[in-house]
């Protein structure tokens, strides 16, 4: 397997040089492909729901059709049709997607993935961020629109030393956003993607005008000592709370007792997932076993019915890069470097906007929200959308984001 960064960066170099998803050779998918019919599978899960994890009918037919109808390069083309370019920052080769507007004054963004995404998740939205017109929408609400892929994750380089966790990573997108010669912009994100957005948010450069967030750190240190002492067996709800703040409450608790085990696990030994570089299927499943509501929709796209844009095509094009670009541990190594609490206030001052989708991993409240973002100048509850907003409702995504920085521009 080889990744072409073109012009190679001499150390320190601050050069942005064009990329190009260079075709894999035909081997590495003809093994791909042997390594999905020969799964040794186990014997079929003992309940009828989803409660001990991926389904085996689902992972069966996910492993037939990846093996022998879905097209193991659509993820090349698909990222070939951008604008792909690579730089060197603090002796890391970062990958990104740059698409500049054609029309005039248009808002530069940045917009970060999570995991188990990656910039696969915003193909669909780059289009109609850059070009609103083409899709329907005002040429005033135009951005420039710049996706970075996350150290680790994709065509962005490994790191081979500790230290990239998502206060350096923000400082690196900050970084690449002068560098790029924007002396303004605004920032998005979710899942890790939200982690960082918020970390700029609360470094607050110059240049920044705003952020949006469709997964807020809004939990306050009291509710998360109340939800710490739950997993402990020895917390009591806190008094006084709202029914909003109350189902908040009882979502993350789920979370925290029952529902991160796969963050839990790459938070303290992500190098023991040794069968994620080894096996297909088991890369598979457990990318694709991230929370019950977007499991249950990916099982439904396996099922022939997707939810929304997440098709199974989608979910394979990200599973095929992660197989072929063997990110599967690297990607999870982020989990290890992290220290801040995933919901938790990150003390951002900067206007602020969000947007709760229903089937988000917590519904934050807005009195929640209001008290961590006192600078909050959008906020909306949707009524559809899943944790992954951008690539599974790429209409709902886009007006929300025009919405949510139309007073900055």
């Amino acid at each position: 397997m080889t990744i072409n960064t073109h012009n190679e960066a001499s150390p320190g170099d601050a050069t942005i040089r064009p990329f190009r998803v260079e075709a894999f050779p035909q081997a590495d998918i003809d093994e791909l492909r042997r390594r999905l019919l020969a799964t040794r599978w186990p014997e079929r899960e003992t309940v009828s729901d989803l409660t001990q994890g991926v389904p085996l009918a689902t992972m069966q037919e996910l492993a037939r059709y990846w093996a022998s109808d879905y097209d193991m390069r659509r993820h090349e083309t698909r990222l070939n049709a951008f604008p792909q370019f690579m730089t060197e920052i603090d002796g890391l080769d970062i990958h990104f997607i740059h698409v500049r507007s054609p029309h005039e004054n248009a808002l530069p963004l940045i917009i970060t993935h999570g995991w188990p995404g990656s910039v696969i998740e915003m193909l669909n939205v780059i289009g109609p961020l850059a070009d609103p017109p083409a899709y329907g929408g005002d040429a005033a609400e135009a951005f420039d629109v710049v996706v970075p892929s996350m150290p680790g994750y994709g065509y962005s380089a490994k790191p081979t030393a500790t230290g990239w966790d998502p206060y350096h990573i923000a400082d690196a997108w900050i970084t690449l956003m002068r560098r790029l010669g924007y002396t303004r912009f605004v920032a998005q994100g979710g899942d890790w993607g939200a982690q960082v957005t918020d970390v700029i948010g609360s470094k607050a450069p110059a240049e920044l005008l705003g952020i949006h967030s469709n997964m807020p750190g809004s939990v306050a240190p009291e509710i998360s000592k109340a939800l710490a002492q739950n997993v402990l067996g020895a917390g009591e709800p806190p008094s006084g709370l709202s029914a909003e703040e109350q189902r908040a409450f009882d979502q993350l608790n789920f979370l925290f007792t029952k529902g991160l085990g796969y963050s839990i696990e790459m938070g303290n030994r992500a190098q023991t997932l040794y069968g994620l570089a080894d096996s297909p299927v088991a890369l598979a499943a457990w990318m694709l076993d991230h929370d019950a509501r977007s499991l249950a929709d990916i099982v439904q796209a396996f099922e022939g019915n997707p939810v929304g844009s997440l098709t199974r095509d989608e979910v394979l094009d990200n599973i095929t890069m992660t197989w072929l670009t063997n990110t599967g541990i690297s990607s999870g190594r982020l989990y290890w470097e992290n220290t801040l609490g995933f919901f938790d206030v990150k003390g951002v001052n900067v206007p602020a906007a969000v947007s709760v989708f229903p089937n988000e991993l917590y519904q934050a409240p807005r009195s929640w929200t209001e008290a961590a973002y006192p600078n909050l100048i959008y906020f909306n509850e949707l009524e559809e959308g899943n944790h992954f907003a951008a690539w599974q409702e790429p209409d709902l995504f886009t007006s929300e984001l025009r919405a949510a920085f139309r007073t900055l521009r």
